[in-house]
């Protein structure tokens, strides 16, 4: 397929992506003004504004982290809290159903896996053409190596 895009490609929510972090950034600098306007407060409760400020913008970073990367060698999943590394040939099925919060990766071991970074919240019609193009990119892997590929359909 020549359409498919040149290794390697990252997958990510980049609408969501940018809501996260810029609202990671006014909540902090809020917080953290607030604290300084606010003159009966001490120097440890100031700090403590600040520092519940960093705190909020470091989970919305980490919500922000989330992608997909597809390399020759395999796929790497980075969720939230995790991160997991694939070969091509792990990949059964990439998923995105209506409904779906974000895609799932159907494993041989008979697991499901989300794949956060590609996922329809603000943007549905980049998501849907991102699990295409993974979906895609999972076929042609899993196809062109004769050592996995079981004979059987998987359509």
């Amino acid at each position: 397929m020549s359409d498919l895009p040149t290794l390697p490609v990252t997958f990510r929510p980049g609408r969501t992506r940018a809501v996260l972090l810029t609202a990671g950034v006014a909540i902090f600098l809020v917080i953290s003004g607030v604290a300084m306007m606010l003159e009966k407060l001490g120097p440890g409760e100031r700090l403590s504004f600040v520092v519940t400020g960093g705190l909020i913008f470091w989970v919305l970073a980490q919500l922000a982290r989330v992608r997909v990367v597809a390399e020759d060698s395999g796929v790497t999943v980075v969720n939230i809290a995790s991160r997991r590394r694939l070969d091509w040939a792990e990949i059964i099925q990439v998923n995105l159903r209506p409904g779906d919060p974000w895609v799932f990766l159907d494993l041989t071991d008979g697991t499901s896996l989300p794949a956060l970074g590609i996922q329809p919240g603000i943007d549905k019609q980049q998501a849907i053409t991102d699990a295409r193009t993974l979906r895609a990119l999972a076929e042609a892997r899993t196809l062109r190596d004769p050592e996995t590929s079981t004979g059987q359909d998987q359509g």
